[in-house]
């Protein structure tokens, strides 16, 4: 976070100085870099706080929605890039490529030293997700500006700045779109993508027993904290049989940290 802030304040000064939108974008894009380290930092220490009356299931949710929040930044930074980009079409600007490729190679190289922080520990944590795409998008800027002060250093060709600043910019939107949809289908409390209902339905009337399996919800607090809910029918005498083998499958077969099982005999009153 401390260092992307410190270079994204290098960037903003490299390109007021060379007049490159491809900087000035870049240093926007890691502003909101440091926003969103800043708000997965806070949403760790937050998801940390233990249940309490007012949130039975703690706080980790928290990470959820830094995620989405992410994400739209990233769709915001994304359509301010490409209409500036669009504008330096009609009015283009004078760019001095050589402190603009000085700045750029530095920026590649803090972009790769932070996505590397980031992507030390193999993790689905949604929000470290989330800020390592918009570390992935500074990475790409970067390139991109590299890119085009080449070109401007070689050929004199202006437009190469906006040009290659709407190519990451659509990148970046790609990004920030999915970001979006999967904490978004988190917070709707849907179904997680890998965990199909109909074959946890399946594999659950499998069990010697049971009769009927039914009110099946499957919803995740996060990516990597699943929960369901489910009522199976069977006779009295395969109770306990029916309720430790269906939490053992839930458990093991699809990951289900925290399952509810409701075991019926009589018909269901919910």
């Amino acid at each position: 976070m401390l260092v992307t802030g410190l270079f994204m304040l290098v960037e903003l000064v490299g390109g007021i100085l060379s007049g490159s939108l491809a900087l000035l974008a870049d240093a926007g894009h890691m502003l909101s870099d440091f926003a969103a380290l800043l708000l997965a930092f806070v949403a760790f220490r937050i998801s940390h706080k233990p249940a309490d009356a007012k949130r039975s299931y703690g706080y980790d949710r928290f990470q959820i929605l830094a995620a989405f929040i992410n994400g739209l930044a990233l769709i915001v930074i994304a359509i301010w890039i490409c209409v500036a980009a669009v504008q330096r079409f009609y009015e283009p600007v004078q760019v001095l490529a050589t402190p603009m490729l000085i700045v750029a190679i530095i920026g590649l190289l803090v972009n790769i030293i932070v996505y590397r922080i980031l992507t030390t520990e193999q993790t689905d944590n949604l929000n470290v997700r989330a800020a390592a795409l918009h570390v992935i998008g500074d990475l790409l800027g970067s390139v991109a500006a590299i890119a085009a002060a080449v070109i401007i250093l070689l050929t004199g060709w202006m437009p190469a700045d906006p040009l290659l600043s709407i190519i990451v910019a659509l990148l970046v939107l790609k990004a920030g779109v999915s970001v979006t949809r999967r904490a978004g289908h988190i917070l709707l409390e849907g179904t997680p993508d890998n965990l199909p209902q109909d074959t946890i339905l399946d594999t659950l009337k499998n069990i010697e027993g049971v009769q009927d399996v039914h009110h099946l919800h499957v919803w995740a607090l996060t990516a990597e904290r699943r929960l369901a809910t489910v009522h199976l029918v069977t006779e009295a005498e395969y109770v306990d049989q029916v309720r430790i083998s269906a939490v053992r499958i839930l458990n093991e077969q699809f990951s289900i940290a925290h399952p509810t099982v409701q075991v019926e005999i009589k018909p269901c009153i919910s």
